[in-house]
């Protein structure tokens, strides 16, 4: 079967036109007065509207598992970063235990909050080690948090 094009999901466009073979992610999804499935697509930095059948979905956007999944293996990596100050040590792993028990709840501003917080952690923490090992677990898990974030609340 195949999958529903949601907000969030990156879309490639089909259609013959000067969008052809472009991707973007799905920022609004309507149907018109014929019941014809109608959807948002950013692309760059605009937005143009497609029928469904003109896009192919390239990646869906991330459940709510997996983005309790990717906060679970960057809890993982914490452990191995030495370079963070006492203060982080504590508030790093605390926070993103909130951020997980945050999410079920869709508490925007909560989610928002800890994560802000999260984000500036990490951002000064690259700055004093940005070449370690425990980056290529962090970077994508923290990607896909960002994205269910940004496009679920």
């Amino acid at each position: 079967m195949k999958d529903k094009i949601e907000k969030g999901d990156i879309v490639l466009v089909n259609k013959s036109e000067k969008y052809h073979n472009q991707v973007g992610e799905v920022s609004e999804v309507d149907y018109n007065i014929f019941f014809v499935k109608i959807v948002i697509v950013k692309l760059g930095n605009q937005e143009e509207t497609f029928e469904e059948k003109d896009l192919q979905l390239q990646t869906k956007k991330p459940s709510l598992e997996e983005v309790v999944a990717s906060i679970d293996k960057i809890l993982e990596q914490v452990e191995q970063i030495t370079s963070l100050p006492t203060k982080e040590q504590v508030e790093l792993p605390n926070r993103l235990k909130y951020l997980k028990l945050d999410i079920p709840k869709l508490d925007k501003q909560l989610i928002k909050k800890n994560f802000d917080v999260i984000d500036k952690i990490f951002a000064a923490t690259r700055e004093a080690d940005s070449s370690a090992s425990f980056w290529q677990e962090i970077d994508p898990n923290l990607e896909k948090i960002s994205w269910w974030i940004r496009t679920s609340l």
